[in-house]
């Protein structure tokens, strides 16, 4: 089966969107992770509350969900979740419009909120455990 450009394109676009998107997220939880206390500390400093829960619940995200987002499993609602949570983060975290850089924060967490429901929107693309699977039930 040979892929014509615009297909070829959409799969290798969709694939890189979702390397994309999700590269932030397993960074920003391997900092988490690399130094639990430092980042207690800075979520404690916000007043939010049990800050240990918000410390596990952005590890399963950036590192658990981002991981799904990457190979393209359960898509939709990977996105959807993650979406709501960077939407949540940018309110918590970045909610000082005063200062510019933080105005720059809020602003790009929602452009990456709105990234996500894309991929919500369109799912994942050829190039994903999604598509595999929908290929395997298809044929069984």
């Amino acid at each position: 089966m040979t892929l014509s450009t615009s297909t070829a394109t959409h799969t290798a676009s969709a694939f890189a969107g979702r390397a994309l998107l999700s590269s932030l997220f397993i960074v920003s939880g391997l900092g988490k992770a690399a130094a639990p206390a430092a980042t207690l500390g800075y979520i404690g400093s916000t007043g939010m509350p049990f800050p240990t829960l918000a410390l596990a619940a952005a590890l399963l995200i950036e590192l658990g969900f981002a991981a799904a987002l990457l190979v393209g499993y359960r898509t939709r609602l990977v996105a959807t979740v993650m979406a709501g949570f960077t939407l949540a983060t940018a309110l918590a975290f970045h909610n000082q419009f005063g200062d510019q850089n933080q105005l720059i924060h809020f602003l790009k967490n929602l452009a990456i909120a709105g990234g996500l429901l894309q991929v919500a929107a369109f799912g994942a693309g050829a190039l994903s455990l999604d598509a595999y699977r929908s290929r395997r039930s298809a044929h069984a």
